[in-house]
C-alpha cells in the first residue's frame, strides 16, 4: 500500500491539475471580436497642369562687362589733375576728364606747328604769285602761240610750297591731337575697376593708368552641353538672334538674393576641346541701374549667377518636380478610392529640379510627392489637406511668359 501511494500519487496529482486547468479554460469568457483596422499612410500631393509652355535649360556663369578698357598714356608727362571719380568703384560719364597730363609742352608744340603752317602758306602764296607773273610775262613776249615750260612758270617751286603747307597742316593736327591726349577720357558711361597712377606722377607713352568698364551692358557666358542645345532656338554663329530668348538670372549680392532678367543674344559657335561644352552669351541691360533703370539690387560684375534659359515650346507636355519621378520612370498617384496607383510616364527631358513628361497624366490626377519606403499598388493612402495655393511648378501660358521681362520688385 505504501508503494502504491509512493509511486501512484504524483501522476494522479498531475492528471488532476491538468483537468482543473482545462476546465477553467472552458469556463473563461470569450474575448470580444473586433474588426482589424488598416492604417492609411498620410501623403502630400500635387495636381499637374497643362498648357503651352517652354523648356527650361539651366546653367551658371559669372557676370562680366561687355566693354572693358585698360587705360594707357598716349603721351608722356606729369599727372597734374585727377578726377574725384577716378577711384576704384567710381562712376563716370562719357567724355568726362578722369586725369590730365601737364599740357604745357604740347601747347607750345601746337603754337610752333601753327606758326610753321602760317609760314608755309605765306611761301605758297609767294610762289603762286611768281608763277602767275611768269605766265603774264611769257604771254606779253611770245603771245599765245607757244606754251611756256614748267620751269618758266616755276611750277616745281609751287608744288614744293604746296607740299610744305600739307606737311605743316599734318604737324598742326599731330600737335593738336597730342594736346587732346593729355586729357584722359572715355566715350562711355562706366565705372573704374582700378587705378595705377597718382597726382604728380610722371608717365611715359604706354604706361598703364587704370582699368575701367562700361555699365550699359553686362554679359554672362554660359556653358551648355549638346543635349541642352537640342531644346534651345539659337541663332547661327555670326548672326544676331531675331527674338532673343529670355533668361532669368539669380544670385546673391551683399547677402541678399536677387533676380535679374536678361536675353540670350548669341552663340560663340565653338566647342571647347577639353570639356566638349558649347558657350552662349546672355546680356543684361544697365546692370547697376545707373542709366535708365531702377533696380532693387544691382548686378555687380564678378557675381556668380544661376541662369534659367527659356527654350523651345513644349506643347502637350507636363512639368513635375524631379522628386515626383520614381524608379523606372513612374509616378505615384492617389486613385478615386484613395489607394496607391503606380503609373509609368514617358520622360522627354529631365533636369536636377524638374522633369518634362508626355501628356499621359490627367488634370485631376493627384501625384504623390511623399517618399514611400515600400510602395505596394492598392495600399491605402490619406491625402493631407492643403490650402489652395499656386502650384510650385507649372507650365506658364505664352502670354504670361511674355510678361516675364522685367526685374522683380
Amino acid at each position: 500500500m505504501k508503494k502504491l501511494l509512493k509511486f501512484g500519487l504524483p501522476p494522479l496529482l498531475v492528471v488532476l491539475s491538468i483537468m482543473v486547468v482545462m476546465q477553467a479554460a472552458r469556463n473563461r469568457p470569450q474575448p470580444e471580436e473586433r474588426e482589424v483596422a488598416t492604417t492609411a499612410m498620410l501623403v502630400d500631393t500635387i495636381s499637374p497642369e497643362t498648357g503651352v509652355a517652354h523648356f527650361e535649360v539651366q546653367a551658371q556663369g559669372t557676370v562680366r562687362p561687355r566693354t572693358q578698357t585698360q587705360l594707357a598714356a598716349e603721351v608722356g608727362g606729369r599727372i597734374v589733375t585727377l578726377s574725384d571719380n577716378f577711384v576704384a568703384g567710381g562712376f563716370f560719364r562719357a567724355n568726362e576728364i578722369l586725369a590730365e597730363i601737364d599740357p604745357s609742352d604740347y601747347e607750345a608744340a601746337l603754337l610752333q606747328a601753327q606758326a610753321d603752317l602760317a609760314a608755309a602758306r605765306a611761301r605758297l602764296s609767294d610762289e603762286q604769285a611768281r608763277s602767275d607773273q611768269a605766265r603774264q610775262d611769257w604771254k606779253r613776249l611770245h603771245g599765245s602761240e607757244r606754251e611756256p615750260g614748267e620751269l618758266v612758270l616755276r611750277l616745281p617751286q609751287v608744288a614744293g610750297a604746296q607740299a610744305s603747307v600739307q606737311a605743316a597742316e599734318a604737324a598742326v593736327l599731330r600737335a593738336r591731337r597730342n594736346l587732346e591726349r593729355t586729357r584722359i577720357s572715355l566715350p562711355y558711361d562706366g565705372m573704374v575697376r582700378s587705378r595705377q597712377i597718382d597726382i604728380g606722377q610722371f608717365v611715359s607713352p604706354g604706361s598703364l593708368l587704370g582699368v575701367t568698364f562700361a555699365v550699359d551692358v553686362a554679359e554672362v557666358r554660359l556653358p551648355l552641353s549638346n543635349q541642352d542645345l537640342a531644346f534651345l532656338d539659337l541663332p547661327r554663329p555670326g548672326q544676331d538672334a531675331s527674338t532673343p530668348a529670355p533668361v532669368r538670372l539669380t544670385g546673391t549680392v551683399a547677402g541678399q538674393r536677387g533676380e535679374w532678367q536678361g536675353k540670350l543674344v548669341r552663340s560663340e559657335g565653338v566647342v571647347e576641346e577639353t570639356t566638349r561644352l558649347n558657350f552662349v552669351v546672355v546680356q543684361v541691360q544697365d546692370p547697376y541701374g545707373l542709366l535708365d533703370r531702377e533696380r532693387r539690387l544691382p548686378l555687380i560684375m564678378g557675381t556668380f549667377v544661376q541662369a534659367e534659359v527659356q527654350g523651345r515650346a513644349a506643347s502637350g507636355l507636363m512639368v513635375l518636380p524631379r522628386s515626383a519621378l520614381r524608379e523606372g520612370d513612374s509616378v505615384y498617384l492617389v486613385d478615386n478610392d484613395e489607394r496607391l496607383e503606380i503609373r509609368r510616364v514617358e520622360v522627354i527631358r529631365s533636369t536636377p529640379d524638374r522633369v518634362y513628361v508626355y501628356n499621359n497624366l490627367g488634370a485631376d490626377d493627384l501625384i504623390v510627392t511623399t517618399a514611400i519606403a515600400a510602395p505596394i499598388p492598392g495600399m491605402s493612402l490619406r491625402v493631407r489637406e492643403q490650402d489652395p495655393v499656386e502650384p510650385a511648378l507649372r507650365l506658364l501660358p505664352a502670354d504670361e511668359l511674355a510678361n516675364r521681362t522685367g526685374d522683380q520688385p
